[in-house]
C-alpha cells in the first residue's frame, strides 16, 4: 500500500481497489455501514462518484409577484438579524422589540421592491424558479488494497440491498507510481 503523507493527521491512501459499484449513493453508503456494523476499518473505505452531471429540477414559474414575494422574505430575514443586532443597544426591551419589528419590516419592503425590480429586468429570460445538484452516475466503494479480501469476506456473509443495481467495476488502470508521475498499466509491470 502506497501512502502519501502530506502533513494531516490520516494519510492519503492511494492504492484503493473497488469494491463494489451501484448506481445510488444510498446502496453505496448502505455497504460501508454495513462494513461499519461487521467491525471492518471504514477508514480505509471511500464512496466515489463519477460521470457526473448536473441537473437543474424547476420547481416552479417565477412571476413578478412571486419574485416580490421571495425577496420580501429575504429581506425580512436580513432586516429582523439586523435589528436584533441593533437592538442590542437599546436600553429598554420594549425599544428593542421594536427596533427589530421595524427593522424587518423595512427589510421586507426593501426586499420586495429589488426582488420585483431584479425579476422585471430580466425581461423574460428566465421565467422559472429551479434547484441545482451535481449528481453520479455510478458509486464506487474503494478499498484500501490491503483490506479488499477482508472487506469482500465480510461483505459476501452479510446480507445485500434488494433494490439496487450492481455495477460491475471497470478495468483497473494500474499502480500509482509517484516517482513515475502517471499510472503503470497492468501489462507494463515488472514481474
Amino acid at each position: 500500500m502506497t501512502q502519501l503523507h502530506m502533513g494531516v493527521e490520516a494519510p492519503v491512501v492511494v492504492d484503493r481497489r473497488t469494491l463494489v459499484g451501484y448506481d445510488n449513493y444510498a446502496a453505496a453508503q448502505r455497504t460501508v455501514d454495513a462494513l461499519s456494523d461487521a467491525g471492518f476499518p471504514v477508514e480505509n473505505v471511500a464512496i466515489v462518484g463519477s460521470d457526473l452531471r448536473m441537473e437543474e429540477t424547476v420547481t416552479g414559474r417565477m412571476t413578478n409577484g412571486r419574485a416580490a414575494l421571495a425577496g420580501a422574505g429575504s429581506g425580512l430575514v436580513f432586516g429582523l438579524v439586523v435589528g436584533a443586532f441593533l437592538g442590542l443597544f437599546t436600553s429598554t426591551t420594549l425599544s428593542f422589540f421594536v427596533l427589530v419589528l421595524w427593522a424587518g419590516l423595512w427589510g421586507a419592503l426593501t426586499g420586495a421592491a429589488f426582488g420585483f425590480l431584479n425579476h422585471v429586468f430580466t425581461g423574460g429570460r428566465r421565467d422559472f424558479a429551479s434547484r441545482s445538484a451535481i449528481v453520479a452516475g455510478r458509486y464506487d466503494v474503494l478499498v484500501a488494497a490491503s483490506h479488499v479480501d477482508h472487506a469482500r469476506a465480510v461483505l459476501d456473509g452479510g446480507p445485500h440491498p434488494a433494490d439496487t443495481v450492481v455495477v460491475e467495476p471497470p478495468a483497473s488502470a494500474g499502480v500509482y507510481d509517484p516517482a513515475a508521475q502517471r499510472p503503470i498499466a497492468p501489462e507494463q509491470r515488472r514481474p
